[in-house]
């Protein structure tokens, strides 16, 4: 049986001391300028020193054009021409690595995303897509515009801009970055038949429709040295009928497998169906008639695909979702298909959970969950408490696992109002 707190191993010859990752999950936290400050540093010293293997930052964009949220961290090769910029890029890198000092290796990676037509409409900018399709959210209207199809030219570009991205992190001192390729953003709607309607080189087949994200890990390579890590978020499926499928998951995987990929983590779902948050995962979606005892537990949502996946990849694979419990985290590599776990949320309570685990404490974590009549509403109110609680560690007051979800829904709202008028204000000066 494969430990938890046994080494990890990447293709490109690093090596992680753990098998636990530090999930993307933040946003709406950078300072003016869409840089990270203090808070940033202060929030992910403290998941550094927790003892985890692997950190993965929250989204990074490689567009000051396109943000999931009006707070939202923007790099570019810009960045680097700025001094004050690169400097606080460069400290953040430096707290987020604090805890390999002695803990035998950890890495810091950046998540580097392009929202596409999830940007929200709010913010004032243009959406994109690989087609001209919408956001549609049950039961909320208003949120996103109607994106418009980008040209070919385009494409091109936000491919360049992803590698650009990764040439500026690897320069500012972080040891890799994650491609997101899932979650409904711009990646995952090339890859999906119902937001990829084109007609050219990059629609129509699975292999044009993925296209665009082999051509982004090409790029990449070619900027980056050996030892800078490249990852992937891929979804497992979209979890909609006609949508992109774990059948579609393995074969993109098969095509990644000779572009130097070092770790691929499986997750699924948009913000149509949300099933990265335990939600909108329908039973005809999966692959299997019967899921595992942890997926029925609602822990490791899309263990099942990960394995099947697995199967596959040449790659390390990392599954992340709803991981609670150091029980299911062994038991999930017990079977050494997974490679690597990610944990999320339960880090955003708990930021030195793997250190507890391994002291055999806090075997399972629990915090408030909201509970509001409407679905779509239970969704946005634990994304809330789970922000509240990340604003509570970085500005140095710990963890809140308390927290009131409607408090906490009225408080991320207004914060996102105040982020968004500073958001366009800075935007028009670019």
């Amino acid at each position: 049986m494969t430990d938890i707190f046994s080494p990890l191993s990447l293709p490109n010859g690093t090596s992680l001391p753990n098998r636990l990752c530090k999930a993307a999950m933040e946003e709406n936290m950078c300072d003016a300028g869409h840089v990270p400050g203090a808070r940033f540093r202060r929030l992910y010293k403290s998941w550094a020193e927790g003892g985890v293997g692997l950190i993965l930052s929250g989204n990074v964009m490689v567009s000051p054009y396109a943000l999931t949220g009006p707070g939202g961290l923007v790099l570019t090769k810009e960045t680097l021409e700025d001094e004050k910029a690169s400097a606080l890029f460069r400290q953040w890198a430096e707290a987020g690595r604090s805890g390999a000092k002695g803990s035998g290796g950890g890495q810091f990676w950046l998540q580097i995303s392009h929202p596409g037509r999830q940007v929200y409409a709010s913010q004032g900018q243009e959406a994109v897509s690989a087609s001209a399709t919408q956001v549609q959210m049950g039961g909320v209207k208003g949120l996103f515009d109607r994106a418009r199809a980008l040209e070919g030219d385009e494409v091109k570009a936000i491919i360049t801009r992803f590698a650009d991205t990764a040439e500026a992190a690897e320069k500012l001192g972080f040891d890799g970055v994650e491609i997101h390729g899932a979650h409904g953003y711009l990646v995952a709607q090339f890859l999906s038949p119902l937001t990829n309607l084109r007609e050219d080189e990059w629609g129509g087949s699975l292999e044009n429709r993925a296209r665009f994200l082999l051509e982004i890990i090409k790029a990449i390579r070619a900027r980056v040295g050996p030892q800078f890590g490249v990852g992937v978020k891929l979804n497992s499926a979209d979890f909609q009928k006609g949508g992109f499928d774990a059948k579609d998951a393995a074969q993109v995987v098969t095509w990644m497998n000779s572009l130097a990929v070092d770790l691929v983590e499986i997750s699924g779902g948009s913000y149509e169906s949300p099933a990265m948050m335990g939600a909108g995962q329908a039973k005809d979606a999966h692959t299997k008639d019967e899921r595992s005892d942890s997926t029925k537990a609602r822990e490791l949502y899309f263990f099942d695909f990960a394995e099947d996946i697995s199967r596959v990849a040449k790659m390390p694979i990392m599954v992340t979702g709803g991981v609670t419990q150091k029980a299911t985290a062994e038991a999930a590599l017990s079977g050494e298909k997974i490679d690597m776990i990610g944990i999320a949320r339960a880090m955003a309570y708990v930021p030195d959970l793997p250190a507890q685990w391994k002291a055999g404490q806090s075997l399972k974590v629990t915090w408030r969950k909201a509970s509001f009549k409407k679905p779509v509403l239970n969704v946005i109110g634990n994304m809330a408490l789970t922000k509240n609680s990340i604003h509570q560690m970085g500005a140095g007051r710990g963890p809140s696992l308390d927290a009131s979800p409607l408090f906490s829904l009225i408080k991320d709202r207004l914060r996102i109002k105040r982020l968004t008028k500073r958001y366009k204000k800075w935007v028009a000066g670019l």
